[in-house]
């Protein structure tokens, strides 16, 4: 007889605006929580609609969630639509680093999604990949986006400077902030911020609005002061993350040490 494993429960839950918080005590269970409701919510668009579309992030960050997502049983991955929300432009293509090449370790190998929508930061024309991209979003709604929040606030690579929540694009290139790219060394993915690349392709913030829920997955100090600007801050591209706050149906996980300074 197999044994059902119980689901943390946060430390405390409220709502900022319609954003849904819940605070874990650890990483573990933030990552178990999360990937709970995520799994519980597609087997429901499963059985409801026969399919789900899903974006990722790819993080340090996302790891716990990701590991446990994995674990999840019950699921026919086969009728999941996987994209990414964002990739290096100009990284060789078996680079590590490279946001494809971390779900295909962390995630799309083990669990075997029935389709998986790849960005190319190698496209020799990036900006029509970027066009490609964004007709295949257009072609599958998002379902559900599993995201998380950069150091300056960032949601996928919309750092503040070139965030827009009225963005007319659903994908786009953009200049990486030097703080975003100063996360990468700090995340231990590159050694120096000279070889973290300049440039990368992300989906926008409307883009990551359109889903119709968001699960975003915030560990970590590091990450403490974003978090506090989400929260309480105003709504605004100094910190992009602050927009789910005006998400019909996004709930955000933190363990003790990103809700350190609430």
């Amino acid at each position: 007889m197999s044994c059902k494993v119980a689901v943390p429960s946060p430390l405390r839950a409220f709502e900022a605006e319609k954003l849904k918080v819940q605070i874990y005590r650890t990483r573990d269970e933030l990552g178990a929580a999360a990937a709970a409701t995520v799994a519980a919510r597609m087997r429901e668009l499963l059985s409801r609609q026969g399919r789900v579309v899903m974006t990722f992030a790819a993080a340090p960050s996302q790891n716990e969630f990701l590991a446990r997502l994995c674990e999840e049983k019950g699921i026919d991955w086969g009728k999941v639509i996987a994209f990414h929300l964002d990739e290096y432009v100009g990284l060789p293509p078996d680079a590590p680093q490279g946001f494809g090449n971390f779900l295909r370790r962390h995630l799309f190998d083990k669990v075997r999604p029935g389709t998986i929508y790849f960005m190319n930061g190698n496209a020799p024309d990036v900006e029509a990949e970027c066009r490609r991209y964004a007709e295949l979003l257009e072609a599958n709604p998002i379902d559900i986006a599993c995201i998380g929040i950069g150091e300056n606030g960032h949601i996928a690579f919309n750092d503040p400077p070139v965030a827009d929540f009225n963005d007319p694009k659903k994908v786009k290139v953009v200049a990486l902030d030097e703080r975003s790219r100063l996360q990468q060394v700090h995340d231990g993915c590159f050694d120096s911020l000279e070889e973290v690349p300049k440039l990368a392709i992300t989906m926008t913030v409307p883009a990551i609005l359109s889903a119709k829920a968001i699960f975003c997955m915030v560990p970590a100090k590091s990450k403490a002061e974003a978090v506090r600007a989400a929260l309480r801050g105003p709504v605004s591209v100094s910190c992009p993350a602050s927009i789910l706050r005006r998400h019909e149906d996004a709930t955000l996980y933190l363990d003790s040490d990103s809700a350190s300074l609430l």
